[in-house]
């Protein structure tokens, strides 16, 4: 078992123990988010610990994402609710690129890639293409790709 797996069910397993309905309600999901992943395709297989960060990353937008629309919807109650489940699943996640961080990287790569010749619209796959091996896990893609849209524009 991988250790961010293995790590995540002891926790589940001490909130359960603490009555925090939260974070056992939380891990339970992504504990399930991992499992489904385990079982998809053509044979089970065990998660290694970068694939596991995945479905973590992947279970965090997702409640981000449902907070806004709860926001949106005027459902305060349960958009504090996801937001807080985010925040939980945030703890688990490698720290995110501070902005400054970020702009550094892109920089780089976008003088990378205009020294290869790519140049316009193309730019951007190729500058994309540097970049994210880079920011893997500490930048989300929208973000990666704002900073480099604004790069390539200014």
């Amino acid at each position: 078992m991988t250790t961010l797996k293995s790590k995540l069910k002891d926790d589940l397993n001490a909130a359960i123990k603490e009555r925090d309905e939260l974070r056992s309600s939380t891990l339970r999901l992504t504990l399930t988010a991992i499992t489904k992943e385990e079982v998809a395709g053509t044979a089970k297989r065990e998660l290694s610990d970068d694939e596991v960060l995945k479905v973590i990353t992947r279970e965090a937008k997702k409640r981000r994402e449902a907070a806004d629309a709860f926001a949106k919807g005027g459902r305060a109650e349960q958009a504090a609710r996801e937001a807080a489940e985010g925040e939980l699943l945030a703890e688990y996640l490698p720290k995110q690129l501070a902005d400054a961080e970020l702009e550094r990287i892109v920089a780089e790569a976008v003088a990378e890639a205009r020294a290869a010749g790519a140049e316009g619209p193309r730019a951007m796959g190729a500058v994309m293409k540097i970049v994210n091996p880079k920011v893997a896990g500490q930048a989300e893609g929208g973000r990666v790709a704002a900073a480099v849209k604004k790069q390539l524009a200014g």
